[in-house]
């Protein structure tokens, strides 16, 4: 396989009478109120100190704990087998998510929040689509002529306790959703963005076995990036890094958890599915003590692979470095091959396994990243796999629709 490049581009309310499915009780009412007391300060490029959430540099944090992710290298760009990875042009004209974003006939776009406790013992995924890529109803209506990206909405939900996970994923049709440049009300649920913080209001439904989700997460970048980069030749897929390193406040009622932790949060976008143009993708986010660590491995249907290797500071600068060797990975249980960036000769070990689906993986690992070693929160997604009748005839049992 060669190397193409990856190049830079030019990214409440709940609806609970409408909704048969929601819980009049998800708001903000009985959770802790915001914690910062810093109101009203410019955010861009970056943010000034949160208090109570994001300590001061070089201050001691109560409930300090190593959160994912590591990656470094000398200045540059580089692919895998020697060939040339890089960026041109383009950057974010919006000084926020743009939760209103226009989504093309059969595109997407999603918004991706993750984080790990201070302690290590809790962790949280947060992603918010408008046209659910990987729903089954969604690419269904695309064969039949009718790909309408807002009839295909959904906040997906996951929680991952010391011995239990929570999962939620309900798509939603086009009378169920409201966006607005800082507003995205996806059911009972919502995302919002005040310029200081984006906070997601929760009010879901686990599945396969129906349990309530209420809470509210409230994420606080460290700075906003402004690149974004293009992920395809065609240049139909787009990834913006909004804030790789983020504080994580997060207040559950249902089930009854309250913690802090460091995070991420980025989206994609597209004009076309996913599974049209690549085969396969890896990636895996770090955060080490000069930085957030991103590595992104593309195969595209040409069977093209592109790689990407950034590090992101504190104030959203991204330094593009040369990827790191592939280190295999063990096999999930449905058989996914995967590999892991990471130091030459050094072990990776998978700490805890946090989804495993016909599909898709996703994983927190402990591995060596040039010289330091961190935890990674790392993705392994196969669209052959999620292309199969098989696969999309299983989907249903784990995405209902409403």
């Amino acid at each position: 396989m060669h190397e193409a490049n990856l190049r830079n581009a030019g990214t409440v309310r709940p609806l609970d009478q409408d909704d048969p499915g929601a819980d009049g009780g998800h708001d903000a009412d009985g959770l802790q109120p915001d914690v910062s007391g810093n109101g009203g300060r410019t955010v861009w490029p970056k943010l000034s100190r949160l208090d109570g959430v994001v300590p001061a540099a070089g201050s001691a944090n109560e409930a300090s704990g190593a959160l994912p992710r590591g990656r470094e290298r000398a200045s540059g760009t580089g692919g895998t087998d020697g060939g040339a990875v890089g960026t041109d042009g383009g950057s974010e004209p919006d000084r926020g998510p743009g939760l209103d974003r226009a989504v093309p006939q059969n595109g997407y776009a999603w918004w991706y929040v993750d984080a790990l406790s201070d302690n290590g013992k809790q962790g949280i995924t947060l992603i918010a689509f408008v046209g659910s890529v990987f729903s089954p109803y969604y690419a269904l209506a695309r064969r039949f002529g009718r790909g309408d990206p807002l009839n295909h909405c959904a906040l997906n939900v996951a929680l991952y306790g010391e011995r239990r996970k929570h999962w939620a994923m309900t798509e939603r049709r086009r009378p169920a959703i409201s966006r607005s440049a800082n507003e995205f009300v996806v059911g009972p649920s919502s995302v919002d963005w005040n310029g200081e913080a984006l906070t997601f209001r929760i009010g879901e439904v686990t599945n396969p076995i129906p349990s309530r989700l209420q809470g509210i997460v409230r994420v606080y970048p460290s700075a906003l990036t402004r690149e974004t980069f293009v992920l395809d030749a065609a240049g139909r897929h787009r990834w913006h890094p909004i804030a790789p390193s983020s504080r994580v406040q997060v207040e559950f009622r249902k089930p009854a958890m309250r913690w802090l932790g460091e995070g991420y949060f980025d989206m994609n976008d597209g004009d076309a599915p996913l599974e049209h143009d690549f085969r396969s993708w890896e990636w895996s986010r770090a955060g080490t003590r000069k930085g957030t660590l991103v590595s992104y491995d593309t195969i595209a249907r040409d069977r093209t692979s592109n790689s990407l290797a950034l590090r992101f500071d504190r104030s959203g600068t991204a330094d593009h470095l040369e990827p790191l060797p592939r280190a295999k990975l063990p096999s999930t249980g449905w058989r996914i091959p995967r590999t892991v960036r990471g130091d030459a000769q050094q072990p990776v070990t998978v700490k805890r396994m946090l989804e495993d689906a016909p599909f898709y993986a996703r994983s927190q690992l402990s591995a060596k990243l040039f010289g330091e070693t961190a935890d990674v929160m790392h993705e392994s997604l196969s669209l052959d796999r999620f292309r199969s009748p098989i696969v999309q005839a299983m989907l249903p049992f784990r995405m209902p629709r409403r």
